[in-house]
């Protein structure tokens, strides 16, 4: 062969492994696993004190939050400075809780206005009463540093492979005084709630004993399950249905989490998340307990689901 069949052949082999891989899902394999665990250490350090909202832990995870974000390619302001502000009640002192922050960036799709919002809570109650350990520094590893660092992850991905939806980021404070950071990103949110096409949320993907995520929402919005079935796992961490049935009692996660915000609002969602453990909000729920191997897989179903949800809600439209 001469050596202009030689590269017209390369280029007809690099174009084919391209559309190979849009249908494959390859793609969905380029996290990068280290740098996510590197994300949840740092955010679930001690250096942080547990990340209460308005501590000095809470206003370096919103630094560290910011400049991963704002980093990324494409992404555009909503709010000033990525950084939506908003104020509210605490619901056991009664008093106002002033200049909380969520975290918010953008990034425009090709081919739809509709819009996708990823969620995740980075706030945890901070420090509190010892364990027989003499431990009073909550860390919230599982909750939910690990929902922080994969959406910092998923952001990463979606600036370099630009969805077909517009996508929304939002680390999101306050959770644990009463969904209040999700509240405030429903009540003012740049855009008509109708654009939403959907919220997904991450609440707690670290650690699983029995290897296993649930997906929370689709006993009412069915039509997301039909997507999610199609995904194939790769054995690291296998994809459940459930806990969303109503007057299940704690059972149903359906307001466990910021998504219940989005669920008030008639807006559907998804929810991401492992069942209660033993560390659930206690100061052992720590960076040493994670199951890391586990949560990278889980993090990238997670992010086949994104392809998956994106690709197929479009044809759909």
């Amino acid at each position: 062969l001469s050596i202009l069949q030689m590269q017209f052949l390369q280029r007809k082999l690099l174009t084919i492994i391209l559309v190979l891989a849009s249908f494959t899902g390859l793609y969905a394999q380029e996290i990068d696993g280290n740098k996510l665990l590197r994300h949840l250490e740092y955010l679930s350090s001690d250096a942080l004190e547990g990340r209460k909202p308005l501590s000095k832990g809470s206003s370096m995870a919103q630094k560290y939050i910011l400049t991963e974000l704002t980093s990324l390619n494409l992404v555009e302001p909503l709010y000033p400075d990525f950084i939506q502000k908003f104020s509210f009640e605490d619901r056991r002192s009664k008093k106002m809780v002033v200049d909380a922050s969520n975290m918010v960036v953008f990034i425009p799709g090709t081919s739809s206005k509709k819009v996708i919002v990823v969620t995740a809570h980075y706030d945890h109650v901070g420090i509190g009463r010892a364990d027989a350990a003499g431990d009073s520094i909550y860390n919230g590893a599982d909750d939910n540093a690990s929902g922080t660092a994969a959406l910092l992850v998923l952001a990463e991905y979606f600036s370099k492979n630009r969805p077909q939806h517009g996508m929304l980021f939002a680390a999101l404070d306050a959770e644990e005084m009463g969904l209040q950071g999700a509240k405030a990103l429903v009540n003012d949110f740049p855009y008509p709630l109708e654009q939403i096409l959907l919220n997904l949320n991450m609440d707690m993907l670290s650690r699983s004993d029995a290897k296993e995520v649930y997906v929370s929402g689709t006993h009412y919005y069915p039509q997301f399950k039909t997507i999610l079935e199609k995904i194939p796992t790769d054995g690291g961490s296998s994809l459940r249905f459930g806990h969303d049935v109503p007057g299940t009692g704690a059972d149903d996660w359906t307001r466990s989490s910021d998504h219940g915000a989005f669920f008030e609002k008639k807006v559907p969602h998804l929810y991401f998340g492992v069942e209660d453990h033993a560390d659930y909000h206690r100061p052992s729920d720590s960076f040493a307990g994670i199951h890391p191997e586990f949560y990278k897989a889980t993090v990238k179903l997670i992010l086949k689901s994104l392809l998956a949800l994106d690709k197929s809600l479009v044809e759909n439209q």
